[in-house]
């Protein structure tokens, strides 16, 4: 649960080991540290050094001391010049390069075309040009891939380091966002530890150590690396608080610990007391704002999913009535007609909201809510736990997918058919396993809470908690946490002696407890009883936080699964209402107008008989029929309980849209 500490620093300059300092903009250096950068920061930093001082990065300078990084400023604003000229001189050299190559002939047809449609798009400012006379020399080629390739040139070296720039303040509002979502459980780590003998210094320590904690941990580590060159734990905070990104939460946080730790052991106890009732208390609104949000993206959802898949049906209806929809139109990849353009179009543009839609509900779910499953290293392991483990599933199952997928080539199936094929064949058995595992953490995190009232309550009769653990775990039945308990109470055996080390003996037994049952909940809960124990803190403050803690912890996540249900609803609502929609319109509606076109002499109804394809407008809405299974299966899927779910939904989706369709003779 412990990493090393990084000595990132925060000022603008560099020294030339390449490890940033405090001091000022200087540029004075020696030549043995010189000789530690390689030859492309020195000449870099020789070369573009000086641009850290100009008044156009002052913005770039400020979210710098927001990110993390461990380089300073003037080194990475050097390096992204260096990039910008690197990158303008390959793709400017290169269109200078094809222009060069290209005979004059090509490129007078292409500067026709151009002036032809600015001529044709503009305000009449060519109207006396002989466009058609226009005639390029060798010289004029020449000197049109020149400008040509600065104009190129030119933008690829602003655009690299805009990029560099925006890079800076993409880095820094996810530090802001991960300080907000994890300071209300590091104060909360802190107010217990209050409770013990320890120093501010080794409180700070405890929670800078911890991983659980993200940046709010790391911004600690960083107070203390500050402390220990300074001698001064008040510098530190000072400056974390001065350069956080996070100035509405974090900084006025550390300046008031500050402030109450000089006043004393009780006014820094009672100030965290009611700093971790305010953030919890904020955090609530956070969550409730984020639910506002989520109603609003799901109502956005149906309409984006709804609208193509109508869009689709209403062209295909008119290009029956419309020949021009059924005109070719050239593109790079041939000549295409614009009612398949709308078609494949609607079906890519349901993909692209599936996805973007899924990546914000994934982010609006609350990281303490969230389960991030590893893959063992070694391929025996992982196939080993493809059965309980997601992240091992989908290794283990690609084969499946692929094999799929060519059994459905070989059998003469559409490609398109085929891969959706593999996709199910691929996605359904890893969300099962998915769901499989997600069950038995609900019920660890269920027994969980049992077991942390079990121990409580052995603990406030004055038993030690190795003690109260193995009293627990030879008499209570925690079910699916059986095993894990009875490991941990062996563990805490080796620790019953009072020798040096035994509190390592028992972090590293509560560390191992953790790891086996492998859930948020385990690791915010168990994790404050190491530090908190460790620190001397008062036993029975410790476990009636604990309890506090673990309960409030089971019921935010019981209260979660029941609001995001109606979110699975929306997504499985849409996605058969759509598939209604379409079967009925591929078997009646398009029907129709195909016995329309073959007796239109009969009727005298004038109906274009290419317009009418019966196949492949089923074909067509099949496959946008196919994109919106996709999307809202992925939509339920991360609304449920994540990536993994999302492919079973997905999967079970599509699988129900092809016997739909297929039982309904429309493909």
């Amino acid at each position: 649960m412990s990493r090393a500490d990084g000595n990132h620093g925060t000022g603008s300059t560099a020294d030339l080991s390449g490890g940033p300092t405090n001091a000022g903009p200087t540029r004075n250096r020696s030549n043995a540290s010189a000789r530690s950068f390689g030859a492309f920061d020195r000449a870099a930093y020789a070369l573009f050094a000086s641009r850290a001082d100009a008044r156009r990065h002052e913005r770039d300078r400020r979210a710098y001391r927001g990110t993390n990084l461990p380089v300073a400023f003037d080194l990475y604003l050097a390096r992204a010049y260096a990039v910008s000229w690197l990158l303008a001189l390959v793709v400017g050299g290169g269109v200078v390069a094809v222009g060069l190559a290209l005979p004059p002939a090509a490129i007078e047809s292409v500067a026709v075309g151009v002036l032809e449609r600015v001529g044709r798009v503009g305000t009449g400012a060519l109207d006396g040009v002989a466009v058609d006379s226009l005639q390029v020399t060798r010289r004029s080629a020449v000197a049109l891939s020149a400008v040509v390739g600065l104009l190129v040139a030119a933008a690829v070296r602003w655009s690299a380091v805009y990029a560099g720039g925006r890079y800076l303040r993409w880095l820094s509002a996810a530090r802001r966002a991960n300080i907000g979502r994890t300071l209300p459980s590091a104060v909360r780590y802190l107010n217990v530890l209050a409770s013990g003998s320890d120093g501010r210094r080794a409180m700070l320590r405890r929670v800078a150590d911890t991983d659980a904690y993200g940046e709010t941990a790391v911004a600690l580590r960083k107070a203390l690396n500050t402390a220990a060159m300074t001698g001064n734990v008040d510098e530190g905070l000072r400056r974390v608080a001065r350069d956080t990104p996070a100035q509405d939460t974090l900084a006025p946080f550390l300046l008031k610990f500050r402030e109450h730790a000089e006043q004393g052991p009780d006014a820094l106890r009672e100030y965290l007391s009611m700093e971790s009732r305010m953030l919890r208390h904020q955090q609530d609104r956070d969550r409730r704002r984020a639910q506002g949000f989520l109603e609003l993206l799901a109502e956005l959802f149906v309409v984006l999913l709804v609208l193509p898949a109508l869009l689709v049906i209403v062209v295909t209806v008119m290009s029956i009535v419309a020949p021009e929809l059924s005109a070719p139109v050239a593109t790079p990849l041939g000549a295409v007609t614009l009612r398949a353009l709308a078609v494949y179009g609607s079906a890519a543009f349901i993909l692209a909201v599936g996805l973007g839609t899924a990546g914000l509900v994934a982010r609006l779910r609350p990281p303490d809510q969230h389960v991030t499953y590893r893959r063992p290293e070694r391929t025996v392991d992982a196939l080993r736990t493809a059965t309980t483990n997601p992240a091992s599933a989908s290794v283990a199952f690609a084969p499946v997918g692929v094999a799929a997928l060519v059994a459905a080539v070989l059998l003469g199936v559409d490609v398109v058919v085929a891969f959706l094929i593999a996709y199910v064949g691929y996605a359904i058995p890893v969300g099962l396993v998915a769901v499989r595992r997600a069950r038995l953490d609900d019920a660890k995190d269920h027994e969980l809470k049992d077991f942390v009232h079990a121990v409580s309550g052995h603990v406030n009769l004055g038993r030690p908690f190795s003690a109260a653990v193995e009293h627990v775990a030879r008499d209570v039945d925690l079910g699916p946490l059986n095993a894990d308990v009875a490991d941990l109470s062996m563990n805490l055996q080796l620790t019953t002696s009072a020798r040096r080390g035994d509190a390592d003996l028992r972090t590293a037994a509560l560390d191992r407890f953790v790891d086996r049952v492998g859930t948020p909940m385990a690791e915010q809960t168990v994790g404050l009883v190491v530090g908190a124990l460790d620190a001397g803190s008062d036993t029975g403050v410790v476990f009636e936080t604990l309890q506090s803690e673990v309960g409030r912890l089971y019921h935010e996540k019981r209260a979660l699964r029941s609001g995001m249900l109606v979110y699975v609803a929306v997504g499985w609502t849409t996605a058969l209402l759509v598939v209604g929609i379409s079967v009925a319109t591929s078997a009646n509606v398009f029907a129709g107008f195909d016995r329309l076109s073959t007796m239109s002499e009969l009727s005298g109804v004038a109906v274009d008989p290419g317009a009418v394809d019966l196949a492949r407008d089923q074909y067509r809405v099949y496959v946008t029929t196919q994109a919106t299974m996709l999307a809202s299966g992925w939509f339920a899927g991360v609304a449920s309980r994540g990536q993994y779910e999302a492919l079973l939904h997905s999967g079970c989706l599509v699988a129900i849209c092809h016997v739909v369709f297929t039982a309904a003779g429309l493909i």
